[in-house]
């Protein structure tokens, strides 16, 4: 018996959470969530910190 482990790295998991909200949330497609949430991301983490909190 094997099992295979996977690496998820915090940056998949923090995109497929995001991604997951915007499926609920909209009517959106599954790859237009996608494209939202890569896009959403990569905002927020260029935006400075005092912008963050």
């Amino acid at each position: 018996m094997t099992s295979e482990l996977s690496f998820v790295s915090r940056y998949e998991q923090r995109l497929a959470l995001v991604r997951d909200v915007l499926e609920q949330d909209t009517g959106l497609t599954g790859p237009a969530c996608q494209t939202l949430a890569v896009r959403l991301l990569h905002l927020l983490d260029e935006a400075p910190e005092r912008l963050r909190r």
